[in-house]
């Protein structure tokens, strides 16, 4: 499938299993967009540079070797030959994350790296939130993925209690919250449904059907862009 398949939305409504998912049923590439800025946030901590330098993340975004590998499971992701797959899904990243992407020169960089990824491919999968308004606005099938706060905050949880999370759910829901707010009010791309994105409040479906409809949608355009 030749597709260039864009799904946004607000933290926890499930883009990144559903992405996965969606770009395994139809055999073409996926990337993560917020797992980059994820290894710039772990990266930055971890070589002591300061998340208020806007200048020094930047350049560390660029120099960044960061590579998807599909298994079994999804994905694993390695940042300069190491796998950060689940060190980059720490409650702590996941606090951090949102200042690295409100950062106009970051989001520059990695944009510019994204879209390479994406020309080098006859089709994809990309999940983030801004993929469908900036990255890829001529993506072919767009998706904005939704659910209320507390159904986000409870599969946060839920995911984080499996990797030794022991914090609370209300601790959980107070950072999706801080970073609803982050993603909406910053001034570079900020996080808001394309025009002609397809809503989806996954609040009440399983991920078989939200996979299930965007799958056929895909099949739908593929078919209506052969014709």
């Amino acid at each position: 499938m030749t597709l260039h398949i864009a799904i946004d939305g607000p933290a926890g409504a499930g883009k990144s299993t559903v992405a996965q998912r969606v770009a395994k049923r139809l055999s073409i590439p996926y990337i993560d967009t917020g797992a980059m800025y994820r290894c710039v946030t772990w990266s930055a901590l971890v070589k002591n540079i300061s998340l208020q330098d806007e200048y020094l993340l930047a350049e560390l975004a660029q120099s960044l070797s960061i590579k998807f590998v599909p298994n079994d499971q999804g994905q694993l992701i390695y940042l300069d030959g190491q796998n950060v797959t689940s060190a980059i899904r720490t409650s702590e990243i996941g606090a951090l994350v949102s200042t690295i992407a409100a950062y106009p020169l970051v989001r520059k960089t990695l944009v510019v790296r994204q879209r390479k990824m994406v020309d080098e491919s006859s089709g994809v999968v990309m999940d983030g939130r801004d993929i469908g308004t900036y990255v890829l606005p001529f993506a072919e099938v767009k998706v904005y993925l939704t659910a209320s706060l507390e159904t986000r905050a409870r599969r946060r949880y839920e995911e984080l209690i499996l990797k030794g999370y022991t914090g609370t759910y209300e601790d959980v829901l107070h950072v999706i919250e801080q970073r609803d707010e982050s993603d909406e009010r910053r001034t570079a791309s900020p996080l808001r449904k394309a025009s002609d994105a397809l809503l989806l409040d996954t609040t009440t479906l399983t991920i078989d059907e939200v996979v299930a409809i965007i799958s056929s949608l895909c099949v739908t355009r593929q078919s209506r862009k052969r014709s």
